[in-house]
């Protein structure tokens, strides 16, 4: 009965994060349109199928394990991670290596230490480093183009007609303009971030505050992420000249702030378990973001945040634990 109702909970759980991931979906679907949905779909196969391949090898029950959800959303926040059009090989590669090797490596559902999505991200980005580069414009492409960038034979040297630099991109390579030029000329600023992008983070923060209110997680993790950049970026601000870091507005309105504040770092088995640990976990993440953006060699950086506070998680709750018995 118990095994049951674990099930049950984790079932309506997943449920909900699958639904509180609608918003910010939606308004990526009409930024990319095709490519979003062939992304989903994508991962969506490969995380299943692995799923399933691997639970035949171990011969464990394949179809109470598929239902708890937990696949498809890691499936899920690995299509709203990647390139949207990004070559049909690559979701399929990341969506295998975070069942394979962020979860079932480690023993299945609730064992593992690193988050599946991001590990999974990380894998590509890696290894695939100039497909991971390739990111779209804000505009829906055609479903015969969609078809041909994803499916067919396509090459890095591919004219930039669909290929855009995000903001971060356009921030880190920035030598002359300031930032207030930036905003009028790159393509990809729209009014305090990214162009269009704002929109999808809006919608991962109504998703992450629908899930806050239905008590998925607590607080402490996304207002640590949050707080954390927030701080660390008005110290670090120096105006809209050229060599400006940008404003805490935009690092909170571009990249995947929003979605890895209210869907990455709320990861129950990988983050810790104890309020203080969670909330120090989260500033954490949000501190190795904002570092790594600036002066690392990755514009956004937050799977490798993510990662590696997951290292971390076990003195997190060791320091969290002997303040609770300091205190008492």
């Amino acid at each position: 009965m118990a095994a049951v109702d674990v099930n049950e909970r984790l079932r309506t759980a997943m449920g909900l994060v699958l639904l509180a991931c609608a918003p910010g979906l939606l308004a990526l679907l009409w930024l990319h349109g095709w490519g979003m949905l062939l992304n989903l779909l994508l991962t969506s196969v490969g995380a299943l199928a692995t799923e399933a391949a691997l639970l035949m090898l171990m011969r464990r029950p394949v179809r109470a394990a598929l239902s708890d959800g937990s696949a498809l959303v890691t499936a899920t926040l690995l299509a709203i991670a990647l390139p949207a059009y990004a070559p049909g090989w690559l979701p399929l590669i990341a969506a295998s290596c975070a069942v394979a090797i962020g979860k079932h490596a480690y023993g299945g559902v609730g064992k593992n230490p690193f988050n599946p999505a991001m590990l999974g991200y990380a894998v590509v980005l890696l290894s695939f480093p100039v497909a991971m580069t390739q990111w779209p414009a804000p505009q829906p492409l055609d479903l015969g183009t969609s078809l041909h960038l994803v499916f067919g034979i396509t090459s890095s040297t591919q004219p930039d007609a669909w290929v855009q630099a995000t903001v971060l991109d356009g921030l880190r390579n920035n030598r002359s303009l300031t930032i207030d030029e930036l905003f009028a000329q790159h393509p990809g600023f729209g009014f305090f971030g990214g162009k269009g992008t704002e929109w999808a983070s809006l919608g991962f923060l109504l998703g992450g505050l629908f899930l806050l209110q239905r008590k998925v997680f607590s607080w402490h993790a996304p207002a640590g992420l949050l707080g954390s950049l927030f701080i660390i970026s008005v110290f670090c601000w120096n105006g809209s000249g050229s060599d400006s870091h940008g404003s805490p507005l935009l690092h909170l309105l571009s990249g995947s702030t929003l979605f890895a504040a209210f869907f990455i770092v709320t990861e129950p088995v990988s983050g810790p378990r104890s309020p203080m640990a969670r909330l120090m976990f989260g500033v954490g993440v949000g501190t190795l973001i904002y570092l790594i953006r600036t002066w690392g060699s990755y514009p956004d950086g937050t799977a490798f945040a993510v990662l590696l506070m997951n290292l971390a998680v076990p003195a997190l709750e060791r320091w969290a634990a002997r303040r609770e018995r300091e205190a008492t």
